[in-house]
């Protein structure tokens, strides 16, 4: 069984964060992973994309030509990224900063306002956890259970953060299951 997702979005969004949690979920499970991180020109405000696989077997490959789901936090991210998505596969769009015209029906396309649901939880630069909330429901590999145990790990320098996550992870869950 394998999950391959890849996660895009600008510079700043935090897109490669994403990307970590995932990557330590995967890491927890005794999973086999690939973390790709691509970086635009620019740090802040350019673009940011990365790729995860997630595996209970050897990975051949760490090229997803294909994906399995997608996390696309702005509307150069889907017009990029949502034609990489495979047929039957998952989109999730942070619909605060992408409006979208001419969608796919092939696929599952979930619209999350998920910077306005961050500034409703009081921080704007938790919309990636939002949207990670929304996907994680269509992992096969990994669960919320998983997830906290690397968001423990991936802020213990900063514990303070780890409620706040926790919470917008929850919150995009929620938003699914409506």
């Amino acid at each position: 069984m394998m999950d391959k997702v890849i996660l895009a979005g600008f510079g700043g969004q935090g897109v490669m964060f994403l990307g970590k949690v995932l990557a330590y979920a995967g890491m927890g499970s005794d999973l086999e992973l690939c973390w790709i991180p691509s970086y635009g020109p620019e740090m802040r405000g350019g673009t940011a994309n990365c790729s995860v696989i997630l595996s209970d077997e050897e990975i051949n490959s760490p090229v997803i030509a294909y994906a399995d789901a997608a996390i696309v936090l702005n509307k150069p991210a889907y017009d990029k990224f949502a034609p990489r998505v495979k047929p039957g596969g998952v989109l999730i769009v942070n619909s605060s900063l992408a409006k979208l015209d001419g969608m796919r029906e092939d696929i599952t396309i979930i619209e999350i306002p998920a910077t306005d649901m961050a500034n409703e939880l009081g921080n704007t630069s938790i919309a990636n956890m939002v949207c990670l909330g929304a996907l994680l429901p269509s992992l096969k590999l990994v669960d919320l259970a998983k997830v906290e145990k690397a968001m423990e790990k991936l802020t213990k320098k900063k514990p303070e953060l780890l409620e706040t996550n926790l919470n917008a992870i929850k919150e995009g869950i929620s938003f699914v299951n409506r």
